[in-house]
Parts: C-alpha cells; sequence; structure tokens
C-alpha cells in the first residue's frame, strides 16, 4: 500500500474551519469539511467512503464550489492504490 504524505494546505483548512462555522452550510460541505480538517498537519489519507463521497460531489453540477474545493483537496489526499 502506497503511502500519501499530502496534507491540507493551509488555505483549504481555513475553509473547511469557515464552512464547519457556518449555520447555513450544507450537511454535505461540513461533512467534507470536517475530514479536510482531520487530515490538516497529518499524514491521515482519505477512507475510501469518504472519497466515493468527494467523488460524487466533483461530478455533480449541484454542488457549491466550496463543496468541490473541499471534495478535490480530499480526492488529492486519497490512496492512490485503489
Amino acid at each position: 500500500m502506497s503511502i500519501n504524505t499530502k496534507a491540507s494546505s493551509h488555505e483549504v483548512a481555513q475553509l473547511a474551519s469557515e464552512t464547519l462555522r457556518n449555520p447555513s452550510a450544507s450537511a454535505i460541505s461540513k461533512t467534507l469539511a470536517a475530514s479536510v480538517l482531520s487530515q490538516t498537519h497529518s499524514a491521515k489519507q482519505t477512507g475510501a467512503e469518504m472519497e466515493h463521497i468527494a467523488g460524487k460531489v466533483l461530478q455533480s453540477d449541484k454542488y457549491s464550489e466550496t463543496s468541490k474545493t473541499l471534495a478535490g483537496s480530499l480526492v488529492s489526499q486519497s490512496n492512490k492504490d485503489r
């Protein structure tokens, strides 16, 4: 299994923090944001289920640019062997 050494950038982590504090943010945005923050300053990789969710967000037109940015960060930190 390959190890992914990528971590959430400061900018994306800040966006994730703002999303979690935003009472009008969608549930999916908050889920993505929580996962992004868990990977900040960490060697954690995106899990298979979250990778699947993030992929669906990126493929759909119904999600916001914020959700897509968070999803993109998660996909970039996924296990490359999957």
